[in-house]
């Protein structure tokens, strides 16, 4: 038998999903900041903490998703600060396909109808109706290693948000037009965006939410 808090830790790693259909309504203040407390707690090399945290609601949001939307939909190449993965090979490219596939079939969007999964891709940028998004940055002189701590800190992000009823998408396509975001959030050059995270409260009605991928055992 687990020993309690491993089995509270299974708990919310088996509960928590990306979420990709969202209420509108913003949560509030007291519950962001216990998600970002316990997030802080997330161990980095020689305790640099290198990430930066934005987050953005309401109109700025919008107006943000806006702009990356129409990047998107005019077929602007990327402009990522760190590079995208140059090919899925071999198993990396069926586990990828097999999570496509679910997706799209949540939807009824069939293997051939390219247009309706372009548009659903394009919900990426539009935070798939989520109320917050969550700017993960760090420090350009740190290189591999800020980034790496950077993805430590997602994962705290994620199951602090799953501790507290949150549902939420870690995003690298809010990296795909990096430029964009760091006019709209005033980045300065010594910063790196690493990717989003898309937050709020999750619409367990929406059929897009039903499926869930397997893991290797």
């Amino acid at each position: 038998m687990e020993a309690p808090p491993l089995g509270a830790l299974r708990q919310l790693l088996e509960g928590r999903y990306s979420c990709r259909a969202f209420h509108p309504e913003p949560l509030d203040r007291p519950t962001i900041d216990a998600i970002l407390a316990a997030a802080q707690r997330t161990p980095s090399w020689c305790n640099t903490q290198p990430w930066q945290v934005t987050i953005v609601s309401g109109a700025a949001l919008g107006r943000l998703g806006s702009e990356l939307y129409a990047r998107a939909a005019e077929g602007t190449p990327p402009t990522p600060d760190f590079p995208f993965p140059e090919a899925y090979l071999g198993v990396y490219r069926e586990r990828r396909k097999v999570c496509g596939v679910q997706l799209y079939k949540s939807l009824g969007i069939g293997r051939d109808d390219r247009a309706r999964a372009r548009e659903q891709s394009f919900e990426n940028f539009r935070f798939f109706g989520a109320p917050h998004a969550a700017f993960i940055t760090t420090d350009a002189s740190l290189g591999f290693y800020g980034g790496l701590d950077c993805g430590l800190y997602v994962m705290s992000f994620l199951l602090a948000a799953q501790a507290t009823g949150v549902a939420a998408i870690p995003q690298a396509a809010l990296a795909t037009y990096a430029d964009v975001v760091h006019e709209h959030l005033e980045f300065g050059p010594d910063r790196l965006l690493v990717c989003g995270i898309a937050f709020g409260r999750g619409d367990h009605g929406a059929a897009i939410n039903g499926y869930r991928t397997e893991r290797r055992l």
